[in-house]
């Protein structure tokens, strides 16, 4: 499907320029949009930080040279034409002479992209200062997760962009769905017409969907402390990669089709059922620095998901995600049904399923797990894997001269012409938060589990043999 065609933007305006998240991932996204021709606008940074506009290309600059991890690394010419189309406005939001300072920057924008780098409680001041200088109504506004913190909250949140704001505006980002992997689960879904016959209830018998960390809260105790995992990575991040696999077909390349198909797979889940959902807690958690010395905020949970539609119903969704777990992996495995006889099994041998294995970190591949004969003169099978890794299969016709987007830098150019697709729509956040909104309700304590474990051993129900050590 090619882009959409929209009136491109003329002008970027980066809200919380100063940062960490500016400094991690928007300028090095920046610079690569430079550096492959397709920046061709000024960017104006705007924070409560005393800058000028050096200052803001300095600080391009080192986040660079972060990102490339060598500074003779740097295209020279890309950052130089990057740091030229820098310009910074530094205020509080909350003070007109910031706004005024702004308007002037934006004079003779006809349609500007405004990345909200900020935090939740600062939207709404944001958003009324766009309408107050007239930059609302011609402004596509960029609006980072969280969504809210539940149903209500989201709803909340929705009202007041649309106070200043229509949808067709709003670009909400999830960059999880600008990954990379996650754009080849799509694509392999719906460019191989072989899989349709067997993508349904009739022939798959579970789905499971993983998120594991081996890592903990690296420094980030204070901020999710407040969240927990469910509403980290569960919500959004996961629910997102269920409906890529359950959705049907887009019915045509109009953006709104994909979403549309994907609202539809939200709409068909079971709200979350507090006995069919696991939170744990790693050992240690509540010394980490910013955690509440008696917290029951989970960093692992485990539940079973259903989708009442025609194609699913009956087929038990699993998910799991969490930190401190015994590997850092990102997958999708689809297990389809064992035959009706096993023919060329032993007694103390059943052959494993079929199963289609989607591997989004640490690798990008797909392992397919067929029976095959084992050599000798018994008619027995054992598991064969094929395995194409994306990386090694595409080395050599690599789009862009091998040069694959990061997530940010996929989806800020995205903004820049207007295409939809790969952000979240209101409807689309306000069904994944009525799924999740009765165990938010109704949490049971969280089991204690050990780091470099699977989680609590009470979650192993819901993963089915074979998916449990990824």
């Amino acid at each position: 499907m090619g882009p959409p065609v929209h009136p491109e933007a003329d002008a970027l305006i980066l809200f919380g320029a100063s940062g960490d998240l500016a400094r991690k991932k928007l300028l090095p996204a920046l610079y690569e949009l430079t550096r492959h021709g397709r920046l061709g606008l000024p960017v104006i940074g705007v924070a409560n930080t005393d800058w000028f506009n050096h200052d803001f290309a300095e600080r391009a600059r080192e986040a660079v040279v972060e990102y490339l991890g060598d500074p003779d690394r740097i295209d020279t010419e890309a950052l130089d034409d990057l740091s030229e189309r820098l310009s910074f406005v530094s205020g509080d939001y909350a003070d007109p002479s910031t706004w005024r300072q702004l308007a002037a920057a934006t004079e003779n924008t006809k349609l500007a992209v405004a990345f909200l780098a900020v935090p939740p409680d600062l939207v709404d001041a944001v958003v009324k200062g766009l309408d107050a200088i007239y930059l609302a109504g011609r402004a596509r506004v960029v609006v980072e997760k969280p969504f809210g913190r539940d149903l209500a909250s989201a709803k909340e949140l929705n009202h007041t962009l649309h106070r200043y704001l229509d949808e067709s505006q709003l670009f909400r980002i999830d960059h999880f769905l600008g990954k990379e992997p996650v754009q080849n689960l799509m694509v392999f879904r719906f460019a191989n017409s072989l899989l349709e016959a067997v993508w349904n209830r009739n022939h798959v018998e579970s789905v499971t969907v993983t998120m594991a960390e081996s890592f903990g809260l690296e420094g980030r105790g204070a901020f999710y402390d407040g969240v927990g995992c469910i509403r980290d990575v569960v919500q959004n991040h996961l629910l997102q990669m269920v409906a890529l696999l359950t959705m049907e077909p887009p019915a045509s390349k109009n953006q709104h089709a994909l979403l549309d198909e994907k609202v539809k797979v939200f709409r068909a889940m079971r709200p979350l059922d507090p006995a069919d959902v696991v939170r744990g807690q790693v050992e240690g958690y509540r010394t980490e620095p910013g955690v509440a010395p008696d917290s029951d905020t989970e960093t692992f949970a485990a539940m079973k998901l259903e989708i009442d539609s025609w194609r699913w119903s009956g087929v038990p969704f699993y998910i799991r995600a969490g930190k401190s777990l015994a590997r850092t992996v990102t997958e999708a495995v689809v297990e389809f049904k064992q035959p009706p006889r096993m023919l060329f099994s032993e007694e103390d041998h059943v052959p494993d399923p079929c199963r289609l294995r989607f591997r989004m970190k640490p690798d990008d591949s797909i392992t397919l797990s067929m029976q095959s004969k084992v050599p000798g003169l018994e008619l027995v099978s054992q598991s064969v894997d094929m395995t194409v890794d994306h990386d090694d299969a595409l080395s050599n016709s690599g789009g862009e001269g091998g040069h694959v987007p990061d997530a940010y830098e996929r989806l800020i150019g995205d903004a820049i012409v207007g295409d939809h697709r790969l952000f979240t729509r209101q409807d689309g956040v306000e069904e994944t938060w009525r799924v999740i909104d009765p165990i938010l309700r109704d949490m049971e304590p969280t089991k204690l589990y050990r780091a470099g474990s699977w989680g609590p051993d009470e979650a192993r129900r819901f993963v089915p043999k074979g998916c449990g050590d990824v």
